[in-house]
């Protein structure tokens, strides 16, 4: 097996590659973002460049287009890129509805809901199909299945005037319900028995965010239910570029937390994260004390290193806690943008626990590497090796290596597509890993997310 030593110095190799790559002299300028889970690109904000679009036909201040309008035109008209006059095609007044020939822009996305007075409403609807089961969300081999139908409302903070106060709250149905559910506590609160089907094999429904925020200034403070700031991926599907998970994502870090977080941008490069929260995974009721924090530094205009931690009680085992799990988890990822079109995305991360007589929970130590190359605005490629050292999360202790090939292709901004190749294999006894306990496996998987 690889040695842990060699992991590290693997890890902390590729890391200063990547960080050499963004930092050195052949390398252009382009500005690092903040994937946090918190800030995720999911959520759409009122203030970026391309504003959401909404459905339906709206009042101009020049004239108005309506059905009648529409109809007494001809595709002539149409093709010739308006109708004649003033007017200009048809597809910019009924939000890309009717293209019909027309210069419509495909990337701008239109929304059912839209946004009004600082309020933003939207979701997803994601479908997907693999040909191998992953012990992971992927379980129900062979058969199309909703995977996530989100829906969210959003009152995003607005702090350039001063106090403002906002808030969020998500709701998830499908195969990925049960996964998302405040399952840290087994005790049947909060959304923990939303299920339909088998427990974690059916479908189900979850609330992983419900929260309230508040803000001045460059400090804000969220209150409640929301995703944990660990990790690089996330549980919502438009946030992440590969279709399946890692590893590390689904057994060493938290879905969700609840309790309070706190984030203060030190300045345009420096944001501090800090706060408590009850636990892992569990509802608004006692299931351990944790201190969450971090720290993201954009060190260039192209590189951002972050570093996350959740030390604590992460759960109190139902219904006395005699069993609780508690330890340390830190996670680091240095995100480099290598040209304008490469990006290299590096993540480690130490999870350690033991339970109330000292006895070693979960031990594992993971090295995750994304590699994505940015074709143009409909088409993207990447690559993803993981190596998971999975002490106390099977039956057996073994290593797990895992390299993925994927696609991102965008024929609308409403619509993604992600077909990708997965390869695992295990150092070990595989029994109940993999399908048929076998110790190596291909997978093939797709899916589809429709925006609203």
């Amino acid at each position: 097996m690889m040695t842990k030593r060699f992991a590290l110095w693997l890890a902390i190799g590729g890391a200063t590659a990547a960080t050499w790559g963004a930092v050195g002299p052949t390398a252009s300028m382009l500005s690092a973002q903040d994937t946090f889970v918190s800030d995720a690109v999911f959520q759409q904000d009122p203030t970026a460049d391309a504003p959401i679009e909404r459905i339906g036909f709206e009042n101009h201040d020049e004239y108005e287009v309506s059905d009648d309008l529409i109809s007494s035109y001809t595709t002539e008209h149409i093709v010739d890129g308006g109708y004649g006059g003033d007017y200009e095609c048809a597809d910019d007044e009924v939000g890309g509805l009717l293209v019909n020939g027309c210069q419509h822009d495909f990337s701008k996305r239109f929304s059912l809901f839209g946004q009004s007075s600082g309020l933003v409403a939207g979701g997803w609807a994601q479908l997907g199909y693999f040909d191998e089961a992953l012990p992971m969300f992927n379980s129900r081999p062979n058969e199309v299945q909703l995977q996530q139908m989100w829906v969210y409302a959003e009152k995003r903070l607005d702090t350039s005037n001063g106090l403002d106060f906002g808030g969020r709250v998500d709701y998830i149905y499908g195969t990925d319900g049960p996964d998302t559910q405040a399952f840290g506590i087994n005790n049947g609160s909060w959304d923990n028995n939303w299920d339909n089907g088998p427990d974690n094999s059916g479908y189900g429904q979850a609330l992983p965010q419900a929260y309230g925020e508040v803000g001045y200034g460059d400090l804000s403070v969220k209150i409640g239910h929301f995703f944990s700031i660990v990790g690089y991926e996330t549980v919502a599907a438009p946030d992440n570029f590969f279709y399946s998970h890692t590893y590390t994502m689904y057994h060493s870090e938290p879905f969700t937390n609840t309790g309070a977080l706190a984030k203060y941008n030190v300045g345009t490069d420096l944001t501090l994260y800090g706060g408590y929260t009850l636990g892992w995974n569990g509802g608004f009721e006692d299931n351990g004390d944790t201190f969450m924090g971090g720290i993201s530094w954009a060190v260039t205009d192209h590189y951002r290193l972050t570093y996350t931690t959740s030390d604590g009680r992460m759960s109190k085992a139902f219904p006395d806690g005699a069993d609780s799990e508690r330890g340390f988890l830190h996670s680091i990822v240095s995100e480099a943008t290598i040209t304008d079109r490469i990006q290299y995305i590096n993540q480690i991360d130490v999870l350690q626990t033991e339970d109330g007589a000292g006895t070693s929970v979960r031990d594992t130590f993971s090295y995750n590497s994304y590699l994505l190359y940015t074709v143009n605005d409909y088409l993207a490629l990447g690559g993803r090796f993981e190596w998971y050292d999975a002490k106390g999360i099977f039956a057996n202790d073994v290593e797990i290596y895992d390299c993925t090939l994927g696609i991102n292709i965008k024929p609308h901004a409403n619509i993604m597509v992600r077909p990708e190749v997965r390869w695992d294999w295990i150092d070990g006894d595989a029994a109940g890993i993999l399908a048929n306990n076998a110790d190596q496996q291909t997978t093939f998987g797709i899916d589809s997310i429709f925006f609203f």
